[in-house]
């Protein structure tokens, strides 16, 4: 049996940077918080937490923080929050990945000018939610081709569109392109990241050509969800899984192609186990 790893998988440029700052933070010792998990993956989460770090989850959490260091995760936060924090004369890093300070610079400005802002993204995900957090009026969000379809504002009015930056690639075309038919004042700004886009294009690559497709990472990872969903349209046999523990495969003998991709927020470790495993044992 051949297994196909892609090349784009594991950790990206944001969130290494961020979990490294916090191993780095650990190092230098003292009391260590994290506004919300740093990334969307429990093995990391819980590695932290057995090294002290605690996790704060929302402002009335981040109330009983009376010393130490806070940490804010990958996925940014609100502008209200870094006002709490300062304050409260709190001892602050910033791990925000820089493709998301991005979005939140874009809204700040264009919502600034009398724009309405455009989310297209999962209205629960901490990206989101913070990216609302530094408009200056209420945004929008939007998640589905459905609710852009629902949609209507006054046709005066100047919209401003922008993306969590793991949102399926795709599908934020198709939405883009049901408002823009309705003859909106739309600009927009294509802000998912280009490591997102490359792997769930190579993930869609890969998918087509393979009997049994295998994606790793976190339950809460939004980008390991899109992955799952774009590979599930090209292979029938596709497997979302967090460890190894997971995987339970009774392959058939016809099966000779397995591939392999990983959400932006997994353990190369992790990775390396489940390829390890499948190459062994199948």
């Amino acid at each position: 049996m051949e297994v196909i790893l892609a090349k784009s998988r594991g950790f990206c440029f944001g969130v290494q940077r961020a979990v490294e700052t916090v191993y780095k933070q650990i190092d230098k010792g003292g009391k260590i918080y994290t506004y919300g998990a740093i990334v969307n993956n429990e093995e990391v989460v819980e590695d932290l937490i057995k090294k002290g770090v605690t996790v704060i989850d929302g402002p009335e959490e981040l109330k009983n923080v009376l010393d130490g260091t806070v940490i804010i995760r990958a996925h940014g936060v609100a502008e209200s929050v870094y006002k709490q924090m300062e304050e409260q004369g709190l001892s602050t890093v910033d791990a925000t990945c820089p493709f998301v300070k991005r979005i939140h610079k874009i809204v700040q400005s264009e919502s600034g000018k009398g724009k309405q802002i455009v989310v297209i993204g999962n209205p629960a995900h901490p990206e989101v939610i913070g990216i609302a957090g530094w408009c200056k009026s209420p945004a929008i969000i939007i998640e589905s081709e459905e609710e852009a379809e629902k949609w209507e504002r006054n046709s005066e009015e100047e919209i401003c569109i922008v993306s969590q930056t793991t949102f399926n690639y795709k599908k934020f075309q198709d939405i883009v392109e049901i408002i823009r038919k309705k003859g909106y004042n739309v600009s927009v700004a294509n802000t998912i990241c280009n490591a997102t886009e490359e792997r769930q294009r190579e993930a869609k690559e890969i998918a087509s050509t393979v009997d049994v497709m295998i994606v790793i990472g976190g339950r809460h990872s939004s980008n390991t969800r899109k992955l799952y969903e774009i590979c599930s349209k090209e292979c029938a046999n596709t497997y979302f899984i967090q460890t190894l523990d997971d995987l339970h495969l009774e392959l058939p003998k016809s099966v000779r192609l397995v591939g392999i991709t990983a959400g932006a927020s997994t353990p190369n470790n992790i990775i390396e186990e489940v390829q390890n495993y499948v190459r062994i044992n199948f």
